[in-house]
């Protein structure tokens, strides 16, 4: 899988909202762009804009060098939960010579009332010590600690992607079909009330995705279903990372003719 010559000197991983108006930024001031995306469902979203191609499929660390060959500039729009893909594109930046650019959404403060964890490994603990049903959206990739929990697949629901693979994880972690919901967001405040009545829920965990991410319709439904939250806390960045704006005025600096 070797990037062609004449691919694009910029390269966007856009596996989120940011990364995806980026690629629409791009296309309008006609700076050409090879887009990443981890599924043909996500290569679906980006749609089909000037000037951007798109590649969907996961790569793995040696793949993602090969493809990054000819970059100069490397965006990371990945999710702020992405740690692993982000460790990726940094190695794969660095080893072929590129720029690497963090497009990292803002932090913002919780609301009082809401239980902050610093993993789902914690978030699981807290429920085994506190009773009552919960719906989970933290996802298909960390199922295990929550089946560690006595009763969780009688106490626990499960809201992911609709896809085969998501579904079968959740099967083989041991949740029932009738525990699992297979949705694509963005979920407004209401529906999410409505599941977390539907499944008697008194608890909802997510991840601190921030309000693109769907985060504050999540906390808003709780409190007006009588239900907490239990938030787990996004990944530490680090220094360097960039706002949307700030990436844009990178990139004019960069490309601009």
């Amino acid at each position: 899988m070797t990037a062609p010559a004449s691919a694009p000197a910029l390269r966007i991983f856009a596996g989120t909202t940011e990364g995806r108006l980026l690629c629409e930024w791009a296309s309008g001031a006609g700076i050409p762009a090879r887009a990443y995306a981890a599924t043909e469902y996500g290569g679906e979203l980006l749609g089909e804009l000037p000037g951007i191609e798109v590649h969907a499929g996961r790569l793995d660390e040696a793949d993602m060098e090969r493809e990054l060959s000819g970059a100069r500039i490397v965006v990371d729009a990945t999710h702020p939960f992405a740690t692993l893909a982000s460790g990726n594109i940094r190695a794969a930046s660095l080893a072929v010579g590129a720029r690497c650019l963090r497009l990292a959404r803002p932090v913002e403060a919780l609301p009082k009332g809401v239980v902050p964890v610093a993993s789902i490994a914690c978030a699981a603990r807290f429920l085994s010590e506190n009773p009552g049903r919960a719906l989970l959206t933290t996802g298909s990739k960390e199922l295990a600690p929550y089946t560690r929990v006595a009763d969780f697949a009688e106490r626990f629901f499960v809201r992911v992607l609709p896809l085969p693979g998501a579904i079968t994880k959740c099967i083989d972690a041991g949740f029932s079909p009738s525990h699992v919901i297979g949705m694509q967001g963005p979920f407004t405040r209401e529906l999410n009330e409505a599941m977390l009545r539907q499944v008697g829920a008194q608890w909802l965990v997510t991840k601190d995705s921030g309000t693109v991410g769907g985060t504050a319709e999540k906390l808003a439904a709780a409190r007006d279903a009588g239900a907490r939250c239990i938030v787990v806390a996004r990944p530490a960045e680090g220094g360097g990372v960039l706002s949307l704006r700030e990436v844009e005025d990178a990139l004019l600096r960069e490309f601009a003719r």
